[in-house]
């Protein structure tokens, strides 16, 4: 199982860049194929390639969304793990939307769901907030089980997965991915 790191998150005084913000702030566990713990992990955003998107709350969005990953990714050059990071995208995004989106007739959560798409080097970093303060927690969904596998698949196509601890504007649920890029 991957590890999850967990980082607390001050919050943003303009709901515009909650999602690239957090990405940016949450310091990541350890970087992808480099060893040990990440420490001065800032030199990250110096050079980054950015994008964000606020997602509808229908099924269509997920879609969009993968659309929008899939452009972006081919406007940064990323060819070899597009589709991996494509898919996780997909899974985090499903998932924020089915446990964050409330029921008919309740009160709609007062922070968006946003997907933020961060290259600081031969990385990509996704991630995606909601307004929820459960954390994540892969499942055994069992043979027959209709859910449950999604943060098994991320943890399979990704370096790195984890989750910012809650505050009061949610959580921010990221995945890493290597790239072959050469930098």
């Amino acid at each position: 199982m991957r590890l999850q790191a967990f980082a607390v998150l001050a919050p943003v005084e303009s709901g515009e860049s909650e999602v690239s913000e957090a990405a940016v702030t949450a310091a990541p566990a350890q970087i992808a194929g480099c060893p040990g713990p990440a420490e001065n992990w800032h030199w990250l955003t110096s050079a980054a390639e950015m994008a964000t998107r606020t997602p509808g709350a229908g099924a269509e969005s997920v879609r969009a969304a993968r659309d929008f990953t899939g452009a972006t990714l081919r406007r940064w050059g990323i060819g070899e793990r597009g589709g991996d990071i494509v898919c996780v995208v997909s899974e985090l995004l499903t998932n924020a939307l089915r446990y964050t989106m409330p029921c008919p007739g309740s009160v709609w959560p007062r922070w968006p769901v946003r997907l933020g798409l961060l290259q600081p080097g031969p990385w990509v970093l996704c991630a995606i907030s909601d307004p929820s303060d459960e954390v994540p927690v892969a499942k055994d969904p069992g043979w027959f089980g209709e859910s449950g596998r999604g943060l098994h698949v991320v943890g399979s196509l990704c370096d790195e997965w984890g989750c910012t601890e809650p505050g009061p504007m949610g959580k921010v649920v990221w995945a890493m991915f290597a790239t072959s890029q050469d930098w």
